[in-house]
């Protein structure tokens, strides 16, 4: 991080600081604190920084951003609200620099989608990106403080689960690209319906210039019936014909996908090592980003090829001869049925599916769970074995469509002891479910009872 006066942070945050001297830090953790940091005391729903405002300082923070007095005198910057007093600070830091930024968001895969826009424009330039899913009003803000005078681009994700939050990030971010993956059901709860979803997440675009360019799927229903305005817009796609850049000659292969990709003056063919036709979405995304900024689809193309899925992505393991897809970082019915397919392609002995609960679907939660057990009939699933309340649903759904093993577990202990005994060579078994089920427990406990 630059150097700032606390002087100038007051200012940007619309207060005053008779505090002189600068910070180079920014911390919301007093786990965290640095020496003469700026600690600003957000809070949460179980916690408030206020009441660690004085460990802070005890523990090496210059100076506090507070919402009321903390008993701190000039070591105290007062303001009105703390999470926003952070975003604006992060705003006028960003503003500091005039690099690229891309800005990200989606139902599905916009994580993913960040990750290889990531590898697309680090083959050229030191591109800055949020680190694991730090991708909402407290997780951008601190990326946006990691920003030095090396980094030549930004590639940033925004998430939200109501309305307003993308408005307030992306005036913080302020993109030079936006990119909207698709418009799924995730956060409908809150939403109401995917037309709410959709003007949500276009909430990206009031932190950008007029002219600045948007990348829209095209072959997502909702997003090829927007009109953003003076955005000139650049669609990718598999079917649809307006797509700029698109996908032909899609084949499956051990663990990844084989495409071309067509596009104005010609087009590439590559072979990409993680599999899925949502990945080949996430891929044009990608080389459509990285093509405003000077880099050739084909070099594009090839940094692809060494992207490696973050996190818990449909991670692929092979462990006694049985194909492992780790994808336990979150889902919706959306990247559920994207996993099944997966799995469906796969050349396997038997196809098993390892389904958990999908949250914040509220009255559409029944349904949803339900069509994840028929997904996974039509995508040839051999069994399914669901945890979770909800997932009882998708059980349901699985045997009205005809699998033919189907079992539903409500500990994960019981569930994992029955896939140790249940798995054998050959077989390729998916493991998904919400972030908040921690179906990869199960995993673990499998891998363990393996080994041994």
């Amino acid at each position: 991080m630059k150097s700032m006066t606390f002087k100038e942070a007051a200012k940007a945050v619309g207060s005053e600081s008779k505090l002189s001297g600068s910070f180079n830090t920014v911390c919301t953790d007093t786990r965290k604190i640095t020496e003469d940091c700026l600690f600003i005391a957000i809070k949460g729903e179980n916690f408030d920084g206020h009441d660690f405002a004085v460990k802070a300082v005890e523990s090496g923070a210059a100076a506090v951003i507070a919402e009321k007095d903390c008993g701190l005198e000039e070591r105290q910057i007062l303001v009105e609200s703390t999470r926003q007093a952070l975003l604006d600070l992060a705003g006028y830091y960003r503003s500091l620099f005039s690099i690229p930024v891309i800005g990200v968001t989606g139902s599905v895969g916009k994580t993913t989608t960040k990750e290889m826009i990531h590898a697309v424009m680090s083959s050229k330039y030191n591109t800055l990106k949020n680190e694991g899913n730090l991708n909402n009003e407290i997780g951008v803000p601190l990326t946006l403080f990691r920003l030095d005078s090396t980094h030549e681009a930004a590639v940033i994700e925004m998430g939200m689960s109501d309305f307003g939050e993308i408005s307030r990030i992306t005036k913080a971010v302020k993109p030079d690209v936006a990119v909207i993956s698709n418009i799924g059901v995730s956060h409908i709860e809150n939403l109401g319906s995917r037309e709410g979803i959709l003007r949500a997440k276009l909430e990206i675009l009031e932190g950008m210039k007029g002219d600045a360019p948007v990348i829209l799927n095209a072959d997502d229903d909702m997003l090829i019936t927007v009109r953003p305005g003076a955005h000139p817009v650049i669609y990718y796609g598999i079917e649809n014909e307006k797509s700029m850049f698109k996908a032909s000659e899609i084949t499956s292969k051990e663990a990844g996908i084989g495409l071309t990709v067509g596009f104005s003056g010609g087009s590439a063919s590559v072979s990409l090592p993680y599999p899925g036709r949502h990945n080949v979405y996430n891929s044009l995304a990608s080389v459509a980003a990285g093509s405003i900024f000077g880099i050739e689809p084909e070099t594009a193309l090839e940094a692809l090829k060494n992207y490696v899925p973050a996190g818990m992505r449909q991670r692929i393991n092979k462990m006694h001869g049985i194909t492992f897809i780790e994808d336990c970082y979150n889902a919706s019915p959306d990247s559920q049925a994207a996993a099944l397919a997966v799995l469906g392609g796969m050349n396997a002995g038997r196809k098993i599916a390892v389904i958990g609960d999908m949250l914040e679907l509220g009255s559409v939660s029944r349904d949803a769970h339900y069509g994840v057990g028929t997904k996974a009939a039509e995508n040839k699933v051999d069994a399914v074995f669901t945890y979770g309340e909800r997932s009882l649903e998708t059980a349901k759904g699985a045997r009205d469509g005809g699998v033919a093993h189907v079992r539903s577990f409500d500990d994960k202990q019981k569930l994992s002891a029955f896939l140790a005994e249940y798995l054998e060579e050959g077989d390729a078994v998916l493991f998904k479910a919400s972030r908040g089920m921690k179906l990869e427990d199960v995993i673990h406990s499998v891998y363990d009872a393996l080994e041994k």
